[in-house]
């Protein structure tokens, strides 16, 4: 069958090979016939653009151009010719179709007209067919292969962190519980509760929530490192932006502060756009295109004051806004929707959690750019975050991105033992436990720096969708583990 030898669409389109002999293979996005000749528009997945196959039923027996229709999956061999019709450059005139896979043009769900979003998700199985999901999948991997490029040219290690642990980064206690023991029935210690020294790993394990934690690990001591893998969080959120399982980039970085690490982060963020904007215009076209048709039904004031491409530009060629957690707060508290009591959680005194609302408020209405926010309450954020001379607030950092809200969040990391020990007692978390991660501290400590990155976010901004769950290939969230 020599499948090896078949030619991808992108290379047609790039090459234009007319006179070639090649043979196609793909999967039929619509067919239209008349008494002489069928037009059979083929996608392989390659890029966006469909390619035109030419049958002649002179050639191709009509048993074989009546299972051509949509998802059916064909190999096509014939000759490369010059277009007669608009649209493309070239088509194939066929000489021998062969179908490799039929779809039955009354039980395939995916027809060509236009399906929502809602019922795609329900067909996760079949919806990177459509070109709305071709397109976001393609620029997908287009970003990671950016991060690893980005990472890899500037002298970072990429380290696999575990997908299995036995600590809580954040201390929030929304984790998966990993076991191998008889739920319905596990062994029990004289005091009643589960023994878990029974266990496969003799401790409570979970599945990570992030890698922040083993990062610092190998940052101090090959002073640059990178992981980007799985991550998860049993938090029970059916919001357009949470996943129960998402993939984050996490860097370390030993002798970065707290500055360093923002501007890393704004580059990062820079470079990633920049690089779907090279390499990726086709597909952010046909998103852009598809977002305005979305928006025509909106009210004029919810549409978008900027096209797709014209915002990724917009936020790679500025500068981010730097302002710290008290100016925000202060911000906030004079806003119209804070004073006309328009937003959902109102911001009266300094030590509040910032919202998504409060967020987006400051990016998209009062700033109208990607804003970092720095210096937040120790109160609110994690243990591990280096404490300011103030007392009061810590070393954090969040970029808040518009549409999204926080798309990084990060810190420089407490490096001083006894600071440290301290906020862990104070917060109830068990040093004894930590002991390998307080190690870091106690040889050889030094100043350093990291932040997270959630991909799909990343993702949901460069392609403009407005669900988490349309920018990963299946979806984990509460009640839906499907596929």
């Amino acid at each position: 069958m020599a499948f090896n030898k078949r030619v991808k669409i992108k290379t047609i389109l790039d090459q234009h090979p007319i006179g070639s002999e090649i043979t196609l293979m793909g999967w039929v996005r619509t067919k239209r016939s008349n008494k002489n000749v069928s037009f059979i528009a083929l996608n392989d997945g390659s890029i966006i653009t469909n390619y035109q196959v030419v049958a002649d039923p002179n050639l191709i027996a009509e048993d074989i151009l009546k299972k051509c229709t949509t998802g059916a999956c064909l190999k096509v061999s014939g000759t490369v010719v010059e277009s007669q019709g608009a649209g493309q450059a070239s088509e194939l005139n066929a000489k021998s179709i062969e179908v490799l896979g039929e779809a039955d043009p009354e039980k395939y769900p995916l027809q060509p007209k236009k399906h929502s979003l809602e019922f795609l998700r329900e067909i996760a199985h079949l919806r990177m067919r459509t070109n709305t999901f071709g397109a976001v999948f393609r620029v997908r991997h287009a970003l990671a292969f950016a991060v690893h490029q980005y990472f890899n040219d500037k002298g970072f290690f990429y380290i696999h962190t575990p997908i299995i642990t036995a600590s809580d980064a954040e201390g929030a206690g929304e984790t998966f519980k990993v076991t191998t023991l008889d739920i319905a029935n596990p062994p029990r210690t004289e005091a009643g509760s589960v023994d878990f020294k029974q266990d496969f790993f003799e401790r409570e394990a979970n599945l990570t929530v992030s890698g922040q934690l083993e990062g610092e690990l190998a940052a101090l001591a090959l002073s640059e490192i990178y992981t980007f893998g799985p991550t998860f969080r049993a938090e029970n959120s059916n919001t357009t932006r949470h996943l129960a399982e998402f993939w984050m980039i996490e860097p370390e970085m030993a002798f970065y502060d707290a500055e360093d690490n923002a501007d890393l982060a704004e580059d990062f963020l820079k470079y990633l756009i920049n690089y779907a904007l090279k390499n990726c215009q086709e597909d952010l076209q046909f998103l852009e295109n598809r977002l305005l048709d979305e928006e025509k039904s909106k009210p004029a004031d919810q549409r978008s004051e900027m096209g797709l491409m014209d915002k990724l530009k917009f936020v790679a060629e500025n500068e981010f806004v730097r302002i710290t957690y008290t100016e925000a707060i202060e911000i906030l508290k004079r806003s119209k929707p804070n004073q006309k009591k328009k937003f959902q959680f109102l911001i009266e005194e300094w030590g509040a959690d910032l919202q998504s609302e409060h967020e987006r408020f400051l990016v998209e209405k009062h700033f109208k750019k990607p804003v970092i926010l720095t210096d937040y309450p120790k109160e609110i954020k994690s243990f591990y975050m280096r404490q300011n001379e103030d007392g009061k607030t810590v070393a954090a950092m969040d970029i808040l991105f518009p549409g999204i809200g926080e798309i990084v969040g990060g810190s420089q990391r407490e490096e001083r033992m006894d600071l440290l020990v301290n906020r862990m007692e104070e917060l109830g978390i068990p040093t004894d436990e930590m002991w390998w991660f307080l190690d870091t501290r106690r040889f050889g400590s030094t100043p350093h720096s990291g932040f997270g990155l959630g991909f799909e976010r990343m993702v949901q901004f460069v392609t403009g969708m407005g669900n988490i769950r349309d920018v990963i290939a299946f979806p984990r969230t509460p009640g839906n583990a499907e596929f």
